[in-house]
């Protein structure tokens, strides 16, 4: 039987699934759960409220929240009018998120004033836009630093100066007809832009990666049917925050299956674990070993109990392997994906062997093509040769936003994007991840831009020049390291470069490792960054 891919827009997607699971569970937290039919009703009533403020066709709306329904509505909501959602890292300071959203062109903003894990929304964007407290409508903003926003939407129940609240905004659907919402699902085509996320590149702002539909249902679609082969009677589970393509594209695989996707508020073990029990998911989409190494480790751990049919991880092979021996009644399998590709390109098989589930990728999806070539020379390798694995098909997106130097770096001229990540294939085709290229860091799944963290440690007064690489990590695969010369006759330690970056730099962006030069590795006029990592991580690994 001769293979068809099904290709959708998002909203499309989900309204057939409403026609045939219109009862069925589809988001599920630990204290509540929405049916299809409930998503769907939601999602227009955002898209009515959207529509009634003036959001239109190719707009931008931002999303600023922790994981809560209130994000999958507003996700949804936008692409039903042909919006553009931008879902905004929720670990972002105020300077990182000032430029996103101005960058992105947001013509508004929907957050919450809930606290999650310490983390004040309504305090961090005050804090980006002082101008806030002097708006006089919170519907017709005059923001210096956000020049297309013309509005803030506020759920919950503080009402600050300048945000629009909840009841307001949902109140404005009621000007709005729900046969104008179906007009405009009905004009979406699968190459329109579905979304945008942002991504830190060798740059040192975050760069906007928008992805049309195509590109973000199908891998979606073809990993729940050929890998997991999820059916409606599956619920998975999902910790991920939302903003993250590792929980927009499990919703989506799901929404295609007909099954239920189990979310969380933030990641807690202890919950996590019984929440999973009670609900009895079948399929685990971690991603990442921190998470799985909490859960393996944790106490109240069972396997017996705890009983998933496939888990997907990424991680280094000998991790896997070990995670792996703690899980004997579940499939590991992993991935190999970017933002800038749909999220994922390729992912392992369950009928693979241990040693081909762990130690590499799987194969790419169909309509997916890959090179591997030498990223000096541009030549293109043979089966098993490491070299930069460069992507081209539907899945590519078409250019970062507001970045035309980028693009002209990251795509060859007959259109193969290179990732900056050194691969390899095999004689299957199935990909192996080697490391990263680019001067980037993959920092507990969330991408580092080393020239960022360099460009603010130059604003130390002791700091002559810094360079960062990565080093290796047991709990976030890497973590970025920092190797610094001081300037004649001044002093610093450590912790007082780390404690520097507190507070300015997100978290997982501030260095772990603090180390002082007086000298350079030096290959003619660059610094030899592979002689870096290398010291680091001899150091680290004894």
């Amino acid at each position: 039987m001769l293979v068809v891919s099904d290709v959708y827009t998002l909203p499309d997607l989900l309204a057939r699934a409403v026609n045939e699971h219109p009862d069925s569970d589809i988001v599920v937290f630990p204290n509540s759960r929405t049916t299809f039919t409930e998503l769907y009703e939601r999602a227009s009533k955002a898209a009515r409220s959207l529509k009634a403020i003036g959001i239109k066709q190719g707009d931008s709306v931002g999303i600023l929240m922790s994981n809560c329904i209130e994000f999958v509505d507003l996700l949804l909501g936008s692409q039903l009018i042909g919006a553009i959602p931008v879902p905004i890292n929720a670990r972002y300071k105020a300077k990182e998120l000032a430029y996103v959203i101005d960058d992105a062109g947001l013509k508004v903003l929907a957050t919450t004033d809930r606290i999650v894990e310490h983390v004040d929304f309504v305090k961090l964007l005050q804090e980006a836009f002082p101008d806030l407290e002097n708006q006089a409508d919170p519907m017709r903003l005059e923001l210096s630093e956000a020049r297309n926003l013309n509005s803030i939407i506020l759920f919950g129940e503080r009402m600050p100066t300048g945000m629009l609240d909840t009841e307001t905004f949902e109140t404005l659907s009621k000007n709005i007809d729900e046969e104008a919402i179906e007009i405009s699902r009905s004009r979406l085509q699968v190459r329109d832009i579905a979304m945008m996320m942002y991504t830190s590149g060798t740059t040192a702002n975050p760069k906007g990666c928008p992805i049309t539909h195509e590109a973000l249902v199908r891998p979606a679609i073809e990993a729940g049917r050929t890998r997991f082969k999820i059916t409606e009677t599956d619920r998975m589970w999902d910790p991920l925050p939302m903003f993250h393509m590792s929980f927009v594209l499990p919703l989506i695989a799901c929404i295609d299956a007909g099954a239920a996707l189990l979310t969380m508020e933030y990641f807690e073990p202890k919950l996590a674990l019984s929440y999973m029990k009670s609900e009895q998911a079948t399929l685990n989409f971690a991603s990442f070993p921190t998470i799985m190494e909490a859960l393996l480790n944790h106490a109240d751990y069972d396997p017996d109990i705890l009983n998933m049919r496939i888990v997907n991880n990424v991680g280094p092979a000998d991790l896997l392997v070990s995670m792996q021996e703690r899980m004997p009644n579940t499939v590991q399998i992993s991935a190999y994906g970017l933002t800038e590709c749909g999220g994922v390109v390729s992912f392992g098989h369950i009928e693979d062997s241990l040693e081909k589930r762990t130690e590499t990728s799987g194969r790419l999806f169909r309509g997916i093509q890959a090179q591997i070539r030498h990223p000096e020379t541009d030549e293109i390798l043979g089966a098993n040769e490491q070299g930069e694995i460069l992507i081209k098909g539907y899945c590519v997106f078409e250019g970062y936003h507001n970045a035309p130097d980028k693009n002209k770096e990251a795509f060859t001229e007959d259109g193969w994007f290179r990732t900056g990540d050194l691969c390899s294939l095999d004689e299957d085709g199935r990909v192996t991840y080697h490391g990263r290229i680019k001067d980037m860091l993959k920092v507990g799944g969330e991408n580092v831009a080393a020239v960022e963290i360099e460009g603010f440690l130059s604003h130390h007064p002791a700091i002559q020049l810094a360079q960062v690489v990565s080093a290796p990590d047991n709990k976030y695969v890497e973590v970025p390291a920092a190797f610094i010369q001081l300037k004649d006759g001044m002093v610093a330690t450590e912790d007082e470069i780390i404690e520097f970056c507190k507070g300015q730099l997100s978290s997982f962006k501030i260095p772990r490792y603090v180390r002082f030069v007086t000298e350079w590795p030096m290959s003619a006029t660059k610094i030899q960054k592979i002689r870096l990592r290398e010291q680091i991580a001899t150091e680290i690994r004894g």
